[in-house]
Parts: C-alpha cells; structure tokens; sequence
C-alpha cells in the first residue's frame, strides 16, 4: 500500500466537496514508458520482465464499439525490479517471447475473462492466474470494478475518463498511455490485499481453483444464430420480418468486417428492427427510417434493400423459426402449467442456493450457475442423494469447493420437493 502512495498523487483540496476522497493516482511511479512497438524494444522488455521477480501484472485495452472483433491494440504489464510496460501489439503481434518469459509464474489480471482472449491472439498465454475482480466477487463486494477495488483496499483512486476511448487511434496521446500504465502500476498490492482477505475468509482454495479453471475454459465456439440477439428483435413478430433480421445482420457484418469497424457503427440494432418491421422497398422507403441516414449506412443503401428483397423473395421452408428452442429446460416461468413438480424441485434449490451463498457471503451465481441449477430441477439424477447430485454438478463443470458446499443440501431440497 504504501508503495501505491510513492507514485505521484492529487492532494486533497479542503474546499472542494471531493476532499474526503482518496488521492488520485496521476503519474507512474517510474514515469510514462516509452510504447514498445519495434522487435529491439521489444526484446529489452522480455529481458527485463525475466530479470524481474514475483507475480506480472497485465492489461490489455481493446477498441470496442469502435473496431471490429475484440483484438488489443495496447498491452500493459508490470512485475517488481521490471517496471511497467507498454506494448503496441499493432507493431508487435506476436508475444511468444514475452510469454516465455513470463512461463508458469502467476499473472494478475482483473476480469480475466474479457482479457485472456485477446492475449491469446497475441501468443501470450499465462499458465497462473489470479483474477482481480473474481477474488472480490468471492469476497462479495457488491461492486468488483478495478477503481472500486482499488480505492477501498488501497485508498488511491484511479482516473477511469479513458476507458471506453478508441485505442486503436496511432498515436496514442499521452493522457491515455498514462491512464492505461496506471491500470497495471497498483494491480500487483491489490492482489496482495486481496489474497490476505481471501485467507482470513478460508476462501483461498476456492480463489485457486476458479482461477485454474478461468485458465482451463476451452474458446468460446462461435454462437449460432448470433442475429438473434439483436436488440429489440422481440418486437419482430412474423417469420418473414424474422428473415429480413437476419439477412439484415449478415449483410451488416460483412460490412464490418471488410471496414475494420464494429457493426454497430455501420447500421445500429434500432434500424434493423425497424427495417425488418416495414420491409421498404426502395432506397428513398429505407431513407425514411431515420438510422438510415448515418453516413457510412447511406452508403449502401442498396445492400439493405436487396437483403430486404432475399428476405421478401423466400420460400417457407426457408424462413427461420421464432424463439428457436434451446437444448435446455423450457422457460421457467412456464414450468409451474408444464411441471409443477419441477417447480417445487426449483424453488426449493434456489432457495437453498441462496441461503448457502448468504452464509458464505457471495453472489449466488459465483457459488453456482443459475442454470445449473435450473437443470438440476428439470432432470434430477434418478436417485437422489448426495453422490449423484456431485456427480451432475461436475458434469456442468461446477468446481469441487462449489460441490462440497452444496450436493448434500441441494439433494436434501430436491427430496422434500418431492413431499410437497
């Protein structure tokens, strides 16, 4: 903690409504690196994180809503008797070295989950985790955002105006770079303080183990149907407008795609739905739907009229199905008309989710999925005990602390249901 307070910080002003707020953290301990972005400087950053000693913090910034995919456009990483850096991945797309480097020591990372991917893109792998914001959701913190985290653990804030900018903008300025080395210059006390915590609560192992497994996720496969999650695509209410969504969304991302820019910058949700809706026939039809009017949207008004037209022009068989069932349970707020004995099962599990993860002082879907839950009520083993609930919980990828903790209480609830 107090090493956070040796980089430079804004003092407190008495006559400002902000001066009980912690300071805030304004410059690098070090100062501002330079942007790695050649091979040489590169190689002196790998020599430099090898030389160093203890846990590497990372970060990555990408350019969401402004590019397409999630790839980083900035790399920020720090370990003690490194100092911190800053990697252009634009200039330096492959880190293989660096995570040579790094091997099997631990890597900190807050929210993981949306880093490692793009990470893994650049060849930079860890093999140890610990994860910021997961330790404190296991902790139950109410809010788990990096600046949250830090103020009440280290009392130092961190600027957070340059978190939602375009990094993929050459150059960077400044401010951003700063923003963004700060990001990693106090993550490395934040884990210290947080394994303490996560020790005085007996919650280490379940700590480590929600890491390994972060680390063990396979990919994500690609979604099918990713149309179907268009905002606002519940008030499409016929399969043939249905169809113009999805031609639509295609058509979009094509776009997108070849312009290295997010779909949503091309055609917004709203003028799809809309377009959908109306199905226009003509440029000018299209050009009444105010979205349309967006300058890079206005350039292809054709596009959208023949998508329009591919949905129009379609057989039935070819139209695609409203809420196309998944290989779940149906909707729960169907369950007490279809199975009311699964809606006993349900409420009596969830309850007992909820009070265990009340007693353990965590959010009830970091003690277990929700649809876990769900399936477990659905389909219960055919012999309900402790064994064969545990055997289910593993089988949907529940982890061992997680299964110590609830089998034997969720068999009991799956029981009694059964008496009501």
């Amino acid at each position: 903690m107090a090493n956070a307070l040796n980089s430079k910080t804004e003092p407190h002003d008495p006559g400002n409504d902000d001066a009980e707020k912690a300071p805030l953290l304004r410059e690098p301990r070090e100062g501002l690196p330079d942007v790695t972005a050649d091979p040489d400087a590169l190689a002196d950053v790998i020599a430099a994180v090898s030389a160093g000693s203890g846990p590497v913090a990372v970060d990555a910034e990408r350019a969401s809503g402004y590019r397409y995919g999630q790839r980083a456009y900035l790399v920020q990483l720090r370990r003690e008797g490194s100092g911190s850096a800053l990697i252009d991945p634009v200039h330096c797309p492959d880190l293989a070295g660096l995570d040579t480097a790094i091997g099997d020591t631990e890597v900190v990372l807050h929210a993981a989950h949306q880093d490692l991917p793009c990470l893994s893109e650049l060849r930079l792998r860890p093999r140890r985790l610990f994860d910021t914001e997961l330790a404190g959701r296991l902790l139950g913190y109410q809010r788990v955002g990096l600046g949250f985290m830090v103020e009440r653990l280290l009392h130092v804030r961190l600027a957070k105006e340059h978190s939602a900018v375009d990094w993929s903008q050459r150059p960077l300025p400044e401010d951003w770079l700063r923003y963004a080395a700060l990001d990693v210059e106090i993550l490395i006390e934040l884990r210290d303080a947080l394994e303490e915590e996560l020790s005085e609560t007996g919650k280490l192992e379940w700590a480590r183990e929600e890491f390994a497994s972060v680390l063990a996720a396979p990919p994500k496969e690609p979604r099918k149907d990713p149309w179907r999650r268009t905002s606002g695509i519940h008030r499409v209410r016929n399969q043939r407008a249905l169809a113009a969504v999805r031609e639509l969304w295609y058509a979009r991302d094509e776009i997108a795609r070849e312009r290295d820019v997010s779909p949503g910058r091309v055609l917004p949700d709203a003028a799809i739905v809309e377009a959908a809706s109306a199905m226009p026939r003509t440029p000018s039809e299209l050009l009444g739907i105010k979205q349309f009017g967006i300058k890079l949207a206005r350039r292809h008004l054709n596009t959208w009229i023949k998508a329009v037209d591919r949905a129009r022009d379609m057989g039935r068989p070819e139209l695609p199905r409203p809420n196309a069932p998944g290989d779940g349970p149906p909707p729960v707020n169907r369950w007490a008309d279809r199975a009311p004995e699964a809606a006993r099962r349900l409420e009596r599990a969830r309850a007992t989710v909820s009070g265990i993860a009340e007693d353990v002082v965590m959010p009830t879907e970091n003690l277990l999925l929700p649809d876990s839950v769900r399936r477990l009520a659905w389909t219960p083993p055919a012999t309900v005990d402790p064994e064969s609930v545990a055997a289910f919980l593993r089988s949907r990828g529940a982890r061992e602390w997680q299964i110590g903790l609830t089998a034997s209480p969720l068999a009991t609830a799956l029981r009694e249901a059964e008496k009501d």
